[in-house]
This record gives C-alpha cells, sequence and structure tokens, in this order.
C-alpha cells in the first residue's frame, strides 16, 4: 500500500501505543524506588514524563507480542530504552548542541531549570537505563545480551550526533551517504534496539530478530526523513518544536539534498520494505504494521 493510500483515521494509534501508559508508570515507581537528591528526580521525570509519542517503548513492546512474549518481560528495555532517549534529547537541547528553547511544547530542561542540571539529569537518566536493566531482568544470559543491545544502540546514537554536529567524514563522501549516516545512527540506532531488545526478551529465533532488524533499519530512516519534511512542512505549534532550525542551521535534509517531492518518494519506499520485512510474521503484528503506516503519515 502507498503512503497515499493510508488514512489516519484508519489506524488506532491510541490503541497500539496503550503499553505505554503501562511503561510511564514503571518509570515513576523506578525513579521513586532510588534514593536521589529530590531535584535530581524532579528534573529526571520532567525530561522522562512530558509527552511525547513513547515510539520505542511501544516497539518494545510490540516486537515481543509479535513473538509470543508478555509486556511483563518486555517492560525493562522498554523504560530503559525511554530514559536513554529522553537523556539524547536533554543534551540535544543544551546551547552547545542545538540550543532549543522548546520540546513536546513546553521550555525544555535547561529553560526549566538550568544548564548544570540538565547536564547532570542526562547523565542520571542513561545511568540508571542500565541500573533498571541489570535490576529487573533476573536471568544473567539474558541481562547481558539486553545490555550489549542497549549500549550498542546508545553509542551509536552518540555516533550519529557527532556525524551531525562535528563531522568527520573522508572528503570523498558523497552527502547523501552522510546523511544516511548521521539518520541510521542519530535516530534508528535506538528504534533497531528497541525492536531486538523487544524479541530478544521473547525469545526470538535468529530469523525473527533479522526480520525485526530490517523492520527497524527502514522505520528508522522514514522516521527522520519524515521529521526533515515536517521541519519545513510545519509550524512550531503544530510540531511541538521550533520549526524550521534545520534551514536556519543550514543542515543536510532529505528536502535540502533531494527536494520534498523526493523525500516523500524516499519514505514511500522505506515504509514498503518495512512492511515487506514482516511478511513472515501473522497477525500478532499487525501493530507493527500499523505503526509503520502512522510513522509514515504522521503530521507531528
Amino acid at each position: 500500500m502507498s503512503i497515499n493510500e493510508i488514512s489516519m483515521k484508519e489506524i488506532d494509534i491510541k490503541r497500539i501505543t496503550q503499553p505505554a501508559a503501562v511503561v510511564e508508570n514503571y518509570l515513576i515507581d523506578f525513579l521513586d524506588s532510588r534514593p536521589l537528591p529530590n531535584n535530581l528526580r524532579e528534573a529526571c521525570k520532567y525530561a522522562l514524563l512530558g509527552g511525547g509519542k513513547r515510539l520505542r517503548p511501544v516497539l518494545v513492546i510490540q516486537s515481543a507480542f509479535a513473538v509470543g512474549g508478555t509486556i511483563e518481560d518486555a517492560l525493562p528495555p522498554a523504560a530503559a530504552i525511554e530514559m536513554i532517549h529522553a537523556f539524547s534529547l536533554v543534551h540535544d537541547d543544551l546551547p552547545a548542541m542545538d540550543d532549543d528553547d522548546l520540546r513536546r511544547g513546553r521550555p525544555t530542561l535547561h529553560k526549566h531549570t538550568d544548564e548544570a542540571m540538565a547536564i547532570l539529569a542526562g547523565d542520571a537518566l542513561m545511568g540508571l537505563a542500565f541500573e533498571l536493566i541489570s535490576s529487573k531482568i533476573a536471568e544473567p544470559h539474558l541481562a547481558a545480551k539486553i545490555i550489549t543491545e542497549l549500549s550498542r544502540g546508545t553509542n551509536n546514537m552518540i555516533a550519529g550526533q557527532i556525524y551531525d554536529t562535528l563531522p568527520d567524514f573522508p572528503e570523498s563522501t558523497a552527502p547523501i551517504d552522510r546523511l544516511v549516516a548521521i539518520h541510521k545512527n542519530k535516530t534508528g540506532a535506538l528504534l533497531r534496539a528497541s525492536c531486538r531488545m523487544g524479541a530478544m526478551t521473547a525469545g526470538a529465533s535468529p530469523e525473527q530478530l533479522n526480520a525485526l532488524s530490517i523492520y527497524a533499519d527502514a522505520i528508522g530512516l522514514m522516521f527522520q526523513v519524515v521529521d526533515d519534511v515536517l521541519d519545513v512542512t510545519q509550524t512550531t505549534e503544530q510540531l511541538g518544536k521550533t520549526a524550521g532550525k534545520d534551514v536556519e542551521q543550514d543542515k543536510m535534509t532529505y528536502p535540502a539534498l533531494m527536494g520534498l517531492d523526493a523525500s516523500r518518494a524516499e519514505i514511500d519506499r522505506l515504509h514498503t520494505e518495512a512492511i515487506e520485512a514482516l511478511t513472515a510474521f501473522d497477525t500478532a503484528a499487525e501493530p507493527l504494521r500499523n505503526l509503520a503506516d502512522y510513522m509514515a503519515v504522521r503530521t507531528h
């Protein structure tokens, strides 16, 4: 199905993302169980619980469901990936990085508190993510696999941030290849880790894990191409963050390199690739298919 044929009315995104509420409660309980300074705990909660799509934890849980797993088993990596994502956003918004004042329709953490607290809260969220997994997954071999997957995703995400802000590419690297490297790492790495960790908690076969990895790679790149398009087609009010920042900062984006029409064609291609990767899965993977649809046609 072409993305032009997808209707947002047919995507029950509230049902698909319903597990996000369980993840939020799990995160609150975990933070409240830790003897942290109260101002640090509140800063972490501000970063974690201020809305957002919750795509990463939902992908963890829906990937577990796709191979017969349970939400109880998937909750530790689902919560951990959201903490890693929140840490990345807090640091990404800092003046030394993207210097943003708005995130999810409200002041960024360094504007809500100050830069020192934002840096330290981001640091804490990353450490807490790994502590959560090591303390909540009882089976040592599985815990080690999940920690390895989350570590790899986190480090690749940081590499993507370097590619984006402090690039160190060989001079011969074509602009489009640079852009793909940025997006596959900065955005795609955590989406890939999400799908793989969820599948691992459910005991996925190598074939299932490979298929979900292909799916994740496709939606990861597609997600960022959509973001690039929205940055130049939507308003700040619609996005809940500052629109037009990419153009203002002269960043490489798909619309800048390829134009809007070619960018939309690339979204269509990646959407098809994601759906085809799920061919061998039954109806338990339908939420993943619907998530791919939603991510292709979202407007914020």
